[in-house]
């Protein structure tokens, strides 16, 4: 099924970059699927990993994840053993998430297929394409921080 001529919309960056984005979603949430990981919980783990220990307010804020959704995030990560949660060492009434073994397993093999999929994405252009088009993907990005 081919899609309709809509050449005024099609030709805004904003869609381009939006069929981009969702086509770099599709492949990378296939490829995490592969090792039975979902986005959200890929995005959690390699927080977690990269700030650990964490606590879970500062992991919410740093991943911009709603608190309620973080938590049934963590509560499916610490099930299949990937998390810890324990008292915070700096503040006892809150939780530090850190990663388990298992986790960090996981979370490697997951950037595999992870970064696999970008390569998908990413095939058209050659090497110095992507550079230049990463740089530019960070400028954009940059402004909306």
């Amino acid at each position: 099924m081919s899609e309709a001529p809509l050449p005024a919309i099609r030709s805004l960056p904003s869609w381009l970059l939006g069929r981009a984005a969702a086509r770099g979603r599709a492949l990378v949430a296939e490829a995490l699927a592969g090792e039975d990981m979902r986005m959200w919980h890929h995005v959690v783990l390699s927080a977690v990993r990269d700030l650990a220990p964490v606590a879970q307010a500062d992991l919410g804020r740093g991943v911009r994840l709603d608190p309620k959704d973080l938590v049934g995030v963590l509560n499916d990560l610490q099930s299949a053993g990937l998390v810890v949660r324990e008292p915070d060492p700096k503040d006892r009434r809150k939780n530090a998430v850190s990663l388990t073994g298992r986790g960090a397993r996981l979370l490697k093999r997951s950037e595999k297929a992870a970064r696999a999929a970008n390569d998908e994405l990413l095939a058209p252009l050659s090497a110095a394409e992507r550079e230049q088009f990463m740089a530019m993907l960070h400028r954009i990005s940059a402004t909306a921080d």
